[in-house]
């Protein structure tokens, strides 16, 4: 099952060296996520992680980034709804229901469905579905490798992901709350629990 990380929504030191490092231990793919961020920022960021792992990367805004750095591809919002004209590449989207997934499906490479479980980065953003729903959803055919589940998923619930039927488990907060900016020097923390989250998908 894939492992898919996705940023911060603000920038830090040291951002990059965690991502290199993540990608060196077996992170899929990186979904790059800042909203209401220049794209300066970007830019320095991809610069700083080493060409073979920018294209497993996916950017949700700024899509000329795509082209410019070579990167996997984008992923449609509600705030960047659109692809650019003419694009090509890889694409992928957010859905919010069981229908929406029926629904976008098949016209992506693959959909996001959130929140699968309680936000752990997002307070008061709790499970949509019941344990049930989802795996009538997996009978029906509605869940399926090319949908991967979002919303607090963690070192306590990935196995249940994987047997759900989900393609991959994309991961916020259960990776990010192991690295606190303010007091950590080293992100050894952050890494250890990865390889756990990733023995688990695997």
């Amino acid at each position: 099952m894939k492992l898919i990380l996705i940023t911060r929504p603000t920038y830090f030191v040291e951002e990059d060296k965690i991502i290199t490092t993540l990608f060196d231990e077996g992170l899929d793919y990186l979904h790059l996520r800042k909203p209401d961020t220049a794209p300066v920022y970007a830019e320095r960021l991809l610069t700083l992680i080493p060409e073979k792992y920018r294209k497993r990367i996916v950017v949700h805004g700024h899509f000329y980034l795509k082209e410019e750095y070579n990167l996997k591809g984008i992923h449609l919002n509600h705030r960047n709804p659109i692809a650019p004209d003419n694009y090509t590449g890889q694409i992928s989207t957010s859905c919010h229901s069981l229908e929406e997934v029926k629904e976008k499906k098949n016209n992506f490479d693959y959909v996001f469905l959130s929140p699968v479980f309680d936000s752990i980065s997002k307070q008061g953003y709790a499970a949509e579905y019941t344990p049930e729903q989802i795996r009538q959803a997996a009978k029906d055919g509605i869940i399926d490798k090319r949908v991967i589940a979002l919303g607090g998923i963690d070192e306590d619930n990935i196995l249940q992901v994987k047997d759900y039927g989900f393609g991959g488990a994309a991961i916020l907060g259960g990776l990010w709350n192991k690295f606190d900016l303010d007091h950590d020097y080293n992100y050894q923390n952050l890494i250890e629990h990865f390889r756990k989250l990733k023995r688990l998908a695997d």
